[in-house]
């Protein structure tokens, strides 16, 4: 029997982890299917003023299908622009959840997290536009496949309680996206208790947790640098 395209990813975040023990240790742990992404949408009040949108007074939610999930060791692929159109890099904090939650209190939420790491929501921007427009679903602008872009999970013992936890975007060196999480209009255990309020999560889900402002294109060649803390990857765009 193949492997299904998530537990591909777990087992080779896995196996390509660095020397780093906090790194490993959090791969090894985490070898259960991804179920779900659930995604958070305008959670930085400048990335929702820099598109023209509101700022949400509730967590807006969204889901990407675990099929969307890639490893940046497998770089970033973009789906064919001249059909497409444009796509966009979104910087996130992403947890990936070790425990089950249906509406959690408080503190079920703070015992839930078993690994973090940094990711790109990747969006076809030319195409959620044209949907949104016309007041259908966009999911055919969030959800294709390698629309989930994945760095190696992180010990969450790092990271304290997620209030002050900084990353970044470079692109050929140049600083595009500066994530700070005290900026969040929903901080990261708020967030699980309204999501799993919301719907059950499980063992294995993915939280992306939002974006800040400074989104933009995507260009074929472009070396991607992604920050989280002292961590950090690199990725080509094809």
């Amino acid at each position: 029997m193949s492997q299904s395209p998530h537990m591909s990813l777990v087992n080779a975040i896995a196996a390509n982890a660095n020397n780093d023990e906090s790194m490993t240790d959090a791969n090894q742990s985490l070898r259960a299917p991804i179920g779900k992404v659930v995604c958070v949408g305008r959670n930085y009040a400048a990335h929702a003023r820099e598109l023209g949108n509101e700022v949400p007074t509730s967590p807006m939610l969204f889901m990407k299908p675990a099929s969307s999930v890639v490893s940046i060791r497998q770089g970033v692929v973009r789906p064919d622009p001249a059909v497409f159109g444009d796509t966009h890099y979104e910087t996130e904090l992403c947890i990936q959840l070790a425990t089950d939650l249906s509406a959690a209190t408080m503190e079920e939420a703070t015992q839930a997290i078993g690994a973090v790491t940094v990711g790109l929501d990747l969006t076809l921007r030319d195409l959620q536009s044209e949907l949104k427009a016309k007041g259908h679903p966009w999911e055919r602008a969030k959800c294709f496949d390698g629309a989930c872009v994945l760095a190696d999970w992180l010990d969450p013992q790092a990271f304290g309680d997620f209030r002050n936890v900084t990353y970044q975007l470079y692109i050929n060196d140049s600083l595009k996206q500066d994530g700070d999480t005290a900026l969040m209009l929903f901080p990261v255990y708020e967030l699980l208790v309204n999501i799993s309020h919301a719907f059950s999560l499980q063992a294995g889900d993915v939280i992306m947790t939002g974006t800040p402002s400074g989104v933009g294109v995507l260009h074929a060649g472009d070396t991607l640098t992604l920050k989280l803390g002292a961590h950090e990857w690199q990725a080509e765009v094809h």
